[in-house]
């Protein structure tokens, strides 16, 4: 804990002690710095407060050859968190030996709700991974799971996209259902014919209790479905874009109060790709034409979408300048009803001095209060390792100085897990100021690792 605390300490140094003179002229320059700088930081004295880790599950560290549903893979994994505004966490994470998704639920106290971890997918023939959850806003016993399930069905590509609910605070779950019923592999996101993320999907809550779920599929289709009935049922998925030459990629949902439908994603077989934007006014019945945001010669990914109460829309995303697989920065752009997305600013900048890249966030809103959480990438083209953030107090005006969250790896033997694909959900708060982390780590024959870290925004 020391060090994160002491690197933490040494980065607001960096940012704020400038010894320049003569005295009159720094003073000058550094108000001048706080006025036009887009990333100024916030001084209203507020700060994250973070406690001890929580171990969710332990696992070996085996990942044998690529052999479809028959591989052998033995490890922990692909962890997404939730956050009831009591402050009870519910942790999904998928256990590879036993090819399933499993459900944990922990008090504020971090004391497991459950007798034992609920298996949610119940499928020990066929992989399940990169689970998205979503707690019911007004009926605290639900909970919704979506999955990638590795089902080949005729096609090129495995994956077909599954979700199951609860209405017992995950002691037991529906049946799987199937929603995507396709050969095209479902939940796939494609950057090149011979690369691509699994975890290309997402799952949202409406004010209604509507549910939304979206998904990519290999073949390049972007698709969209809803539920009007807490899970029971759901809609045929729409079509909403993409195809075979411009693969859509790494979906994102968001829901304002008034239903409004908000979507956003990327696009593969493009190294100039640019995030695309579309909403529904009509529940989903039609989109608006997508547009295209903050077009520029970089590769941007990965995008993530939030809403808050006032109907701001918030973006951000990863952009690498000079190309794909090359140092990225996170970028950060709002978007008031009526108006045009602001002009992307960058948000983790003096981690991209310390890290090789950054890349992958995470996106989460409590009122005025804005999260964002992304991978760190010590070296370009090795996998990430530890876990960044930054938060702003002030609906995305200003950010504070990017801080390692601690206990995510970054100073651990081995690496970040998420081996099947990195499009995930990590981070999660309420509006009492929790904040919950999870990540999963894998040191290659060793253990993996799945961990709850929390903390709080003291003010």
């Amino acid at each position: 804990m020391q060090e994160y605390q002491n690197t933490r300490r040494a980065m607001v140094s960096s940012s704020r002690d400038r010894e320049i003179s003569p005295a009159i002229a720094g003073a000058v320059t550094a108000l001048l710095l706080v006025i036009l700088s887009p990333v100024a930081e916030p001084r209203q004295g507020t700060d994250i407060v973070w406690h001890d880790v929580l171990e969710v599950a332990t696992g070996e560290a085996h990942m044998g050859p690529w052999r479809m549903n028959e591989s052998d893979f033995r490890y922990v994994d692909d962890a997404s968190v939730a956050l009831r505004e009591d402050g009870m966490a519910t942790v999904v994470w998928v256990d590879q030996a036993q090819q399933n998704v499993f459900l944990q639920r922990y008090d504020r106290d971090g004391e497991p709700q459950l007798k034992a971890p609920t298996n949610i997918s119940r499928s020990a023939d066929t992989f399940s991974w990169l689970p998205r959850l979503v707690m019911a806003a007004d009926e605290p016993d639900s909970i919704y799971v979506l999955w990638q399930e590795i089902i080949f069905s005729g096609g090129t590509h495995g994956g077909e996209i599954l979700f199951a609910r609860s209405h017992d605070g995950g002691e037991s779950f529906s049946t799987p259902i199937n929603l995507s019923n396709t050969q095209n592999g479902a939940g796939k996101g494609r950057l090149t014919t011979r690369r691509w993320d699994n975890g290309s999907l997402d799952l949202a809550e409406g004010p209604d209790g509507e549910l939304w779920a979206a998904w990519t599929e290999y073949e390049g289709r972007l698709r969209i479905s809803r539920s009007r009935d807490s899970g029971h049922t759901f809609s045929m998925p729409k079509h909403i874009a993409g195809s075979g030459e411009l693969p859509a990629r790494a979906p994102s949902i968001a829901v304002d109060g008034d239903g409004r439908v908000h979507l956003a994603w990327t696009v593969g077989e493009d190294p100039a790709a640019d995030i695309r934007y579309t909403i529904s006014d009509s529940r989903g019945e039609s989109f608006d034409p997508p547009r295209t945001l903050a077009a520029s010669g970089g590769h941007a990914d990965a995008p993530k979408l939030a809403v808050d109460g006032d109907g701001i829309v918030h973006l951000v995303y990863a952009e690498s300048p000079e190309g794909p697989r090359q140092q990225a920065h996170i970028r950060y752009t709002q978007a008031r009803a009526g108006e045009r997305f602001r002009a992307p600013k960058n948000i983790a900048s003096k981690h991209g001095q310390r890290f090789a890249s950054v890349g992958f966030p995470s996106l989460a809103v409590s009122g005025a209060d804005l999260y964002v959480l992304w991978e760190l990438f010590p070296r370009l083209g090795r996998r990430s390792q530890g876990l960044g953030m930054t938060h702003s107090t002030d609906s995305g005006e200003h950010f504070a100085a990017p801080e390692i969250v601690p206990h995510s790896g970054v100073s651990d033997p081995g690496f970040n897990g998420s081996l099947q694909g990195m499009l995930m959900r990590k981070l999660a708060v309420n509006d009492a100021g929790d904040i919950a982390v999870v990540n999963s780590t894998f040191q290659p024959g060793e253990t993996s690792r799945v961990r709850l870290i929390r903390g709080y925004l003291a003010r």
